[in-house]
């Protein structure tokens, strides 16, 4: 008989309750469009600054709140479901997603439009939690390693094929017709949904509003993503980027103090915090931000130097896509094994190997040099975030898993949606031209993927945590995590 994951006691039946292909489908629909619209905008900003008549400003704040709504929805969730049922949460996050979409569709201009974005973020950062854990935990071990590749397709599968989506909308227009088709889709996963996911009593009814995590998660996201947007009007030295950024990280550094040392904490900081997950989420955070970063600066040289139209610009990138496929089948293959963070590793080196090839790009080779490197930029992610993710999901308790999920998107998308901006302003100001800063910003980033990858291998050798097959027999009755992995440092306090 197949080991399946401890799931809480069920209330009610649905009708397609335990049906794995629609647990799939109703994940990919909560998740995907969302991802997809977060890598679509840059190709498609002319036209959106035509019919809203916003600024560039007024777009990149409505791309960085949405952003910041989806780190904080993430943990929002994860506070949610400890007092009401994960199908209810499910189903009104979904349906604020719809709304959210019907609002940007229908959008006269740029504030019915920034409210509808905002409001996608926010409920897709609370689908991921509501969503994932239940597909990983109620459908046996057996179909884990499937389950693993749907998600790391999920996650950055989708954001990779977001350029390709934006270049049609940059050169053809249409921009509504994709948002209709993305409230289309989100009703369909609320209608499966609806018809999908089993009730369940709250894991604590009685938790009372955790008020040191959630405001600060607030301040955490959303200051420091407000103080990156500025930079499209402004300068590093504005009080409006560094007040908003300086603030929001130091909240976020109380926010994880204050987890690590409270009892029953929201975030399962303390538990997280010895060799494999905190390797895992740092390489996580590394990656994404790398990633997020190149992608931004390549598609920038292709318009702004190359001349490229935006589907072209779009198609040269599409090769991302390929990569994290085949990141994805690997996963596949060994996230039941002890070969994951090493996987997680290669992930680092691919984004490494990206970025070298990026400083090799000028506008005569670009429709050559690009898509090379993008191949290598989609494995990276897709071979980078997701296993990390399971590197601090395995080291926890199967109950802890959607907090363990808040916490590390939270943190990865700190890195990802604030370095980025930072250093694509830092091309655009830098040299005598857009060429010149973006080499610079190209080096800057290659030098923060190579170090992080060195400071991910100390970690793991100061550890001495050798590559061992996750317990999931153990991960699966409840009785233990998946991973004992060793203290930070573990090899020197035995000294």
């Amino acid at each position: 008989m197949p080991l399946r994951l401890p799931v809480p006691r069920i209330l009610s039946r649905v009708p397609l309750a335990g049906n794995y292909p629609a647990a799939v489908i109703m994940v990919l629909l909560a998740l995907s469009p969302y991802l997809i619209l977060t890598t679509a905008t840059s190709f498609a900003l002319p036209v959106l600054m035509h019919d809203l008549s916003a600024t560039r400003f007024e777009l990149q704040l409505t791309s960085g709140m949405s952003n910041a709504g989806y780190a904080f929805g993430a943990v929002g969730a994860a506070d949610l479901l400890q007092r009401l049922p994960r199908r209810v949460v499910y189903l009104l996050a979904e349906s604020g997603f719809v709304l959210g979409s019907v609002l940007a569709l229908s959008a006269p201009g740029i504030g019915l439009f920034m409210a509808g974005l905002i409001l996608q973020g926010l409920c897709t950062g609370m689908l991921l939690v509501s969503a994932l854990p239940p597909l990983i935990l109620g459908h046996g071990i057996e179909r884990l390693p499937f389950t693993a590749a749907v998600i790391s397709i999920g996650l950055f599968g989708m954001v990779t094929a977001g350029p390709l989506v934006g270049g049609l909308i940059g050169s053809y227009g249409g921009w509504r017709l994709l948002y209709t088709s993305v409230a289309v889709l989100a009703a369909v996963g609320l209608t499966l949904g609806a018809l999908t996911f089993e009730s369940n009593e709250p894991y604590a009814r009685g938790t009372r509003f955790d008020w040191l995590a959630i405001p600060l998660a607030f301040g955490t996201a959303f200051l420091p993503f407000f103080g990156v947007s500025w930079l499209s009007r402004g300068s590093f030295s504005d009080a409006a980027f560094l007040a908003p950024v300086i603030v929001g990280l130091l909240i976020g550094a109380v926010l994880i103090v204050g987890q690590y040392h409270k009892k029953n904490a929201l975030m399962p900081v303390r538990p997280i915090s010895n060799t494999l997950p905190v390797s895992g989420t740092l390489g996580a955070m590394l990656v994404g931000a790398a990633f997020t970063t190149l992608l931004e600066l390549a598609e920038v040289y292709l318009e702004e130097v190359a001349r490229y139209s935006p589907i072209k610009s779009g198609a040269l990138i599409a090769p991302m896509v390929l990569g994290v496929v085949i990141a994805s089948v690997l996963f596949k293959q060994l996230v039941t094994t002890r070969w994951t963070p090493v996987l997680a590793l290669s992930g680092i080196v691919s984004v490494a190997v990206g970025a070298g090839i990026l400083l090799a790009v000028s506008a005569s080779n670009a429709s050559a040099v690009v898509p090379v490197a993008m191949l290598f930029l989609g494995f990276g992610a897709g071979a980078g975030v997701t296993p990390g993710l399971f590197l601090a999901g395995f080291s926890v308790s199967a109950a802890q898993l959607g907090p363990t999920f808040a916490l590390v998107e939270l943190l990865r998308s700190e890195a990802a949606f604030l370095i980025g901006p930072v250093l694509v302003h830092l091309a655009m100001t830098t040299g005598s031209d857009f060429a010149d800063g973006y080499r610079t910003s190209v080096v800057v980033t290659l030098i923060l993927t190579v170090v992080g990858g060195l400071v991910v291998i100390g970690i793991w050798l100061a550890g001495g945590s050798r590559p061992k097959r996750p317990d999931l027999a153990a991960w699966a009755s409840g009785t233990s995590t998946a991973f004992h992995s060793p203290a930070i440092g573990a090899r020197f306090r035995k000294a």
